[in-house]
């Protein structure tokens, strides 16, 4: 399986020399197998825009899986060139929660934006999905449903015929409690998502020092992903969903001062490609 990180920014996208390193797209990771070309792709945010280079000029021929549907996790798709032509087969995956092309006009068509989703050039599907275990691009997907502030909200658990990636881009676990370290509890859905997984992507939005004054706004802090990836045993974690405005010296400096301990943790990085195995 190859991971290819196209946007980690949560929130808004943050541009400027401050932040080329890392990258100042929004949420956005595509995947696929072997040397072939990604055809799932997780969340739709700004950084959708970066994949074309992935494709070498090809159309998109796949699914996107919306985690939910705040503007930083679907801005992209309007703007998903690779996917906005007449050969262009993409179908769009997202929580149930009512007609799915209804859901997402409500932010992408006028007066707000100028186009509908189904103006969009090629063949484009949207469907609703419950949580539950099924197949996508070949991609055994568990979904299951975890708090976060202002929607409905899936973790995904995505695995190939020898590895697996948990996503958790937004995750406010504090919702069951302040937990063992007062970052929020264990939520049961996120240990089934991330148990013993290769590579677990999850939201790191907060320090520990900032986390007291907006455990409210829905996210986690950097402790608790690395906490959630010790209890589930995962092997490797990506801090993503970095808060708009950490520059790349701000986000070197939270890196090197972990502990070390017996899980690899790094900060997701816009261009970044993981290859599993």
């Amino acid at each position: 399986m190859r991971v290819i990180v196209c946007g980690v920014r949560g929130s808004t996208p943050a541009p400027g020399q401050e932040f080329v390193r890392y990258g100042g797209n929004t949420s956005c990771v595509a995947l696929a197998t072997g040397a072939g070309f990604p055809t799932l792709i997780l969340d739709a945010g700004t950084g959708l825009q970066r994949l074309g280079a992935q494709l070498e000029g090809r159309s998109f021929n796949g699914t996107i899986l919306l985690s939910h549907l705040h503007w930083d996790h679907t801005h992209g798709l309007p703007f998903f060139s690779a996917g906005d032509r007449q050969d262009a087969q993409v179908t769009v995956l997202m929580p149930a929660q009512g007609d799915p092309v209804n859901v997402l006009a409500r932010a992408m068509s006028p007066p707000h934006f100028p186009i509908k989703p189904t103006d969009m050039r090629g063949h484009w599907r949207f469907l609703g999905i419950q949580p539950g275990e099924r197949t996508v691009e070949g991609f055994a997907v568990l979904a299951r449903e975890i708090p976060h502030k202002g929607g409905l909200t899936y973790g995904y658990r995505i695995s190939d015929s020898r590895h697996s990636i948990a996503y958790l881009s937004d995750h406010s676990p504090i919702a069951l409690g302040p937990g063992p370290q007062g970052f929020g509890a264990y939520h049961p859905a996120a240990l089934e998502l991330t148990r013993g997984v290769d590579l677990l992507i999850h939201d790191a939005q907060y320090t520990a020092e900032e986390f007291p004054q907006k455990a409210s706004f829905g996210h986690s802090a950097i402790d608790y992903a690395i906490g959630l990836a010790g209890a589930a045993r995962a092997k490797r974690l990506l801090l993503f969903h970095h808060d708009p405005p950490r520059t790349d010296e701000q986000i070197d400096a939270i890196v090197a001062a972990l502990p070390k301990g017996p899980i690899p943790v790094e900060a997701a990085a816009e261009g970044s490609v993981i290859e599993l195995g």
